[in-house]
């Protein structure tokens, strides 16, 4: 899918915060059935870190479980805080507070944005921006 294609979703059903808080809710429980129930087949999820302008890009539900699995798996938990969601047309802007405690015992603690698009009530391109501490 390409950019142009992700901004063009047409949204047939309507974004609520009811729908945010459930994806939110799925995250969690740490609960990678259900994240993955909002998310549509060719979607894309562009993590915050990674190589090219956009981060890291997984494509597919079949990488983007594999992401998800693979964090809930690395922590003893891991939560986000919900500050602020805002709606505006096929997109979801929510603001986080995430914090993880690895299992081997390190603690990530940071502020974060997911800029959400929506088809057919569905995630189509989850774009993931956060704050990273430095010394």
């Amino acid at each position: 899918m390409s950019q142009a294609t992700i901004g063009a979703a047409a949204n047939a059903e309507p974004i609520t915060l009811e729908l945010l808080d459930a994806i939110s809710d799925a995250f969690n429980r740490n609960d990678v059935d259900a994240v993955m129930a909002h998310f549509a087949e060719d979607a894309i999820f562009d993590h915050g870190a990674g190589p090219d302008i956009h981060g890291k890009r997984f494509s597919g539900t079949r990488e983007i479980r594999a992401v998800f699995q693979a964090l809930f798996e690395s922590v003893e938990s891991v939560n986000w805080k919900t500050l602020d969601a805002r709606i505006a047309g096929d997109k979801a802007y929510c603001e986080y507070h995430r914090v993880a405690k690895l299992k081997n015992g390190d603690v990530q603690d940071f502020l974060s944005i997911d800029v959400l698009t929506f088809r057919d009530g569905l995630i189509v391109h989850k774009d993931t921006y956060f704050k990273n501490r430095t010394s």
